[in-house]
């Protein structure tokens, strides 16, 4: 049995079902929902991003989606304070929140913490990505090895995001994120938290992300992007490098066929999905489920359990 002060974490990998979970909740409980998604923050990109669809938005309120424009910077600090605000003002509408996605960099920030950066520089970062291409991840993570050795401890090699912002936060602060940490320089939810994972058979996901391609495509995508490149968000749209758009982008340059961009946008969505899948299962403790019917139940008595109290 969970705690009951705990606030569910709905995560998982990209097209696993999270949102339908929520939707599913909503129906019988006075919830509403805290978005954990780096994608559905931006704002225009909506098909490709899979946000919540009026007919959703009409049975649960979201937070925390179209926050900024394409190609701005949003930080997980700033996911912090944004979620916290959230959380209170869902609680004191008398709801119950939910939080619901599956960027783990904004999730573990949420639950672990994270540290304060006063003056970003989104140079150092791009130098750092572009290292990380020509020099491969094994050469960063080395690095930071040298510059802190307990962050690199904790990290997996392969995790060149997390190794990137170590290696930023030394280049940032001239000191290693360790040492910040423990000097409470950062910033940390005061809300419990319970993961609730929903890792479907990889098989059945990759289908299933297939399938909802095909369905985005159906929904007037390329229409959506051809809109907003016509407004003037081309440049924009490719430095936010949202899976899909960055696809379509290319086909609208002539770079490649509409139906070569769309077997693009699957396979990258597939290998994403794949690196969130092992993410979750290595970074997270938490309840895991197969199918969406399960986390629903065990949800729903949850919530059950908790309007009885």
């Amino acid at each position: 049995m969970l705690d009951k002060f705990a606030v569910p974490i709905i995560c998982g990998p990209t097209g696993c079902g999270k949102t339908a979970v929520a939707v599913a909740l909503a129906e019988q409980f006075a919830v509403e929902v805290i978005s954990a998604d780096s994608r559905q923050i931006i704002k225009h990109l909506d098909i490709g991003t899979a946000k919540p669809t009026k007919a959703e938005c009409n049975k649960v309120r979201f937070h925390l989606v179209d926050l900024i424009e394409p190609g701005e910077r949003y930080s997980a600090y700033r996911f912090v304070e944004d979620a916290n605000i959230a959380l209170e003002l869902v609680t004191a509408g008398g709801k119950w929140p939910l939080v619901v996605g599956g960027t783990g960099l904004y999730l573990k920030a949420l639950t672990d913490g994270v540290v304060k950066i006063d003056n970003e520089d989104s140079s150092i970062r791009d130098r750092l990505e572009s290292e990380m291409k020509q020099l491969g991840a094994e050469a960063l993570f080395q690095r930071l090895t040298e510059l802190d050795p307990d962050e690199a401890a904790r990290l997996h090699p392969n995790n060149k995001v997390r190794v990137i912002r170590a290696l930023e936060i030394c280049a940032l602060t001239g000191r290693s994120k360790t040492e910040l940490l423990s000097e409470a320089m950062h910033l940390k939810s005061d809300w419990n938290f319970e993961y609730h994972c929903l890792l479907p058979e990889r098989e059945k996901l990759y289908a299933d992300i297939n399938q909802r391609v095909d369905q985005m495509m159906t929904a007037g995508w390329l229409d959506e992007l051809q809109a907003l490149l016509d407004q003037g968000w081309g440049e924009p749209i490719r430095q936010a490098r949202v899976i899909g758009y960055v696809e379509l982008l290319a086909h609208s340059e002539g770079q490649c066929s509409l139906d070569e961009a769309i077997d693009l946008i699957k396979q990258n969505s597939r290998r994403y999905a794949k690196r969130q899948y092992t993410w979750f299962r290595n970074q997270i403790d938490g309840h895991f489920y197969n199918n969406r019917a399960e986390m629903t139940e065990t949800l729903g008595a949850e919530f059950s359990d908790r309007v009885q109290k």
